[in-house]
């Protein structure tokens, strides 16, 4: 058994946390105001009184305004704990717009976020034995296309040649277990089907039984910036590293799968 400490208990590190807690670990949550069995994040006291602890360190922390929250305030008490595993959740966004070719971790850095870019970099350089995960668009019950649609959010977009990759939020919480028993090293997690939005969409909404919504341009679906970039990148995220050093294989290859087990 354990004790892993984690920043920022969100979505997907609650699941993480869930899947260790139920094979008997202890787990410190960090939250931003702390409650519900979380510190609160700026108590730095009680924070590192735990890494003092913890077998097991993960930052699920996004940076925000040009700097990594937990680098600044904790970063080098990270660095110096004596937990034997440290990761870190990243983004594939740091590979940027591809044009819809195949990546792995080799690929260059060039993403159009420059604080997610640094993030990941200061990340991977902390320590020797840093595990940083890749992440494509995450997924899973209670966050899927599948409530988009029951709520009216969805959108297919007139983008014919945009594709991209996704991950089932269980299938980060098993890439990360799994990484226990791996080497250190940068690790994409994404499934194994690469394809556009629409399909996605058109999948959720046979399921649901509803018809589709109209197919539109990006400027007549009025998006949000963050949802209109979005499909300004074009890329396909391989996953074969995680598979041949971690043992890992996604319970979800693909998004069938993955919107069945939402429902």
């Amino acid at each position: 058994m354990g004790h892993m400490v984690i920043f920022g208990l969100g979505y997907a590190a609650g699941h993480v946390a869930n899947r260790l807690i139920a094979r008997g670990w202890e787990v410190t949550g960090t939250t931003r105001g702390g409650g519900d069995g979380c510190l609160a994040f700026d108590d730095r006291n009680a924070v590192l009184a735990a890494l003092r602890s913890a077998t097991h360190i993960l930052s699920s922390v996004p940076p925000s305004d040009g700097c990594d929250p937990v680098l600044d305030l904790y970063g080098e008490a990270v660095a110096l704990a004596p937990a034997r595993w440290v990761g870190y959740l990243s983004s594939t966004g740091v590979y940027g717009d591809t044009g819809g070719a195949w990546v792995d971790e080799s690929a260059p850095v060039k993403g159009r976020r420059q604080d997610r870019n640094a993030a990941d970099a200061a990340w991977s350089a902390l320590r020797g034995d840093m595990r940083v995960f890749r992440l494509p668009g995450i997924y899973g019950p209670g966050r899927s296309i599948l409530d988009r649609i029951s709520e009216g959010r969805a959108h297919r977009i007139a983008l014919p040649d945009q594709i991209f990759s996704r991950i089932h939020v269980d299938d980060i919480a098993g890439g990360i277990t799994a990484s226990f028993g791996g080497p250190p090293g940068i690790y994409n997690l994404s499934d194994e089907a690469p394809c556009h939005q629409n399909c996605i969409v058109e999948w959720g909404c046979a399921m649901l039984g509803v018809p589709l919504p109209p197919l539109q341009s990006l400027d007549e679906a009025g998006l949000s910036p963050a949802a209109r970039a979005f499909y300004a990148e074009n890329r396909r995220v391989a996953n074969g590293k995680a598979k041949r050093l971690l043992g890992w294989t996604p319970r979800f290859a693909t998004y069938r799968e993955g919107l069945a087990a939402c429902r």
